[in-house]
């Protein structure tokens, strides 16, 4: 496989869609009144990944969204909807 050289690969965390899941994660924290350290205490994680993650600098996949929404008691469906949505 020959991969062009088509200029540098924009990574999604720098996307305009990478941002609004950031804030989605964080706005879905702060609704359910749970501080950064308490979200990483339930996923058993630091809490700088959890800054990492709500500032952009470090992408979430799949399963620690899920993991995430199941800490905030929050449909993983419904914020994915809302995802789509927006």
């Amino acid at each position: 496989m020959v991969r062009r050289n088509c200029g540098p690969v924009r990574k999604t965390i720098h996307t305009d869609r990478g941002r609004l899941l950031a804030s989605m994660v964080r706005e879905a924290r702060e609704t359910k009144g749970v501080t950064m350290r308490e979200l990483a205490d339930r996923l058993g994680r630091p809490h700088t990944v959890i800054s990492k993650i709500e500032s952009g600098e470090r992408r979430v996949d799949l399963v620690e969204l899920e993991a995430i929404c199941d800490a905030l008691g929050i449909s993983l469906i419904e914020f994915v909807r809302r995802f789509r949505k927006s």
